[in-house]
């Protein structure tokens, strides 16, 4: 969540920041005005366990009895206020950096750089389903048939790539100081809401279990980030870099007619994810460190990609700052090929870390990053339709052989 100081001493820069976002700014005045009502309310509590403690010093029974009867009424006002502020607070994203590009959408990213050669193919390059299918090892007909859409099968081939995919990851990013984990995969809302990931824009995204008050994580992130809730990190062992695989989950309720084939855009898929709990003034300096952590991942794949820094309306939630790496699928636009998203890098600041408590012993709060190591699915396809051959088949990329 956003620090309520920021709102109450510089309401200027929140609204700047949240039209920057394409939000509306009313929200600070609302807040301000619910924030002043609860400040009034608790001084207002305060002053009256004060008298009601003089009373009963004084053993004025009858005086001391009617005072704690008005506290009590009072201690429900402030509660009240304090809930309905919580969660009108809620509905603040991150304020986006000062050098973040100002845009509507995803046409106002910026391409920072690109990376590799594309492959020069003698023939027409296909799509990963067409060869996937006729290979027998990737099936979303019979994976529709038995839990609807937006699910797949991997077969042979595909799977044992993506176990050998996470072998590589997980093997790569550890030599790089980043401790292995396997998170849970179930969260319950406190944390959940506290990382930011039960924003109303975002909500519809997640699968509930009412009987167990539990959701499916979207991302190791989710159950990553909560590993320090309530905790005090020693600034002298930041950064603390954990890698995690995981199953994520997502209803991808604002993608209507978009991806529904194969496997690009699916509501269950696998994924390495880094994360980092990083030092206040060194946060963007771990920014950089994680999206070099993709880059490495991706060029030692040999798979040609571009980075591009994202807008201010198409960051997440939770960002202060965002970049994707896009990798080229050659087999798509009807051979001509084209970019698309494999891998996130995001600095959430202090946003993240206030949601769930996570504090540093030089005061304040610990700044928290997040970045797709390999989201597994899409680093498949993006292997078959580089990897093809003429014959209708594809290669594995020497670094993974060592995994089959």
């Amino acid at each position: 969540m956003i620090d309520i100081k920021t709102i109450r001493e510089n309401p200027d820069a929140v609204r700047a920041g949240l039209t920057k976002r394409g939000r509306k700014t009313e929200i600070v005045d609302e807040f301000l005005a619910l924030d002043s009502k609860w400040r009034a309310a608790s001084t207002s509590l305060d002053a009256a366990r004060a008298a009601q403690n003089e009373l009963s010093k004084a053993r004025d029974v009858e005086g001391a009895k009617m005072k704690k009867a008005a506290v009590k009424e009072l201690e429900a006002a402030v509660s009240t206020l304090e809930a309905e502020r919580n969660d009108l607070l809620q509905k603040f994203p991150n304020i986006p950096m000062d050098d973040v590009p100002v845009g509507t959408d995803d046409s106002g990213n910026v391409l920072v750089r690109e990376v590799g050669t594309k492959r020069a193919f003698a023939f027409e390059p296909k799509d990963y389903l067409t060869i996937a299918e006729k290979l027998g090892v990737i099936d979303v007909k019979k994976a529709s048939e038995v839990s609807g859409s937006r699910f797949g099968y991997l077969f042979g081939k595909a799977a044992l790539l993506e176990f050998a995919l996470v072998q590589f990851a997980m093997k790569r990013l550890s030599r790089k100081g980043f401790v292995p984990v396997v998170p849970p995969v179930m969260i319950r809302p406190e944390p959940f809401m506290g990382m930011g990931r039960l924003a109303a824009d975002q909500k519809d995204e997640r699968y509930y279990f009412p009987a167990d008050d539990l959701y499916l994580v979207g991302s190791a992130e989710h159950t990553l980030g909560p590993i320090h809730m309530n905790e005090t990190l020693r600034d002298k062992d930041l950064p603390k870099r954990y890698v995690a695989f995981s199953t994520c989950f997502r209803r991808e309720a604002g993608s209507y007619g978009k991806d529904t084939k194969g496997i690009l855009r699916v509501h269950q898929f696998d994924k390495v994810e880094m994360f980092s709990f990083a030092n206040p003034e060194k946060s963007a300096e771990e920014h950089q460190f994680l999206l070099s952590c993709q880059e490495d991942l991706l060029s030692a794949l040999g798979l040609p990609y571009r980075v591009v820094e994202i807008c201010t309306g198409d960051m997440g939630w939770t960002d202060a700052k965002a970049y994707d790496c896009e990798t080229w699928l050659p087999g798509q636009n009807g051979g001509k090929g084209e970019y698309r998203e494999t891998n996130s890098c995001s600095n959430t600041t202090d946003f993240q870390a206030r949601g769930i408590g996570c504090k540093t012993d030089k005061g304040g709060y610990a700044h928290m990053l997040n970045a797709t190591g390999l989201a597994i699915g899409r680093i498949v396809i993006a292997i078959i339709e580089n990897y093809q051959t003429p014959d209708g088949d594809f290669e594995i990329p020497e670094v993974l052989r060592e995994y089959f």
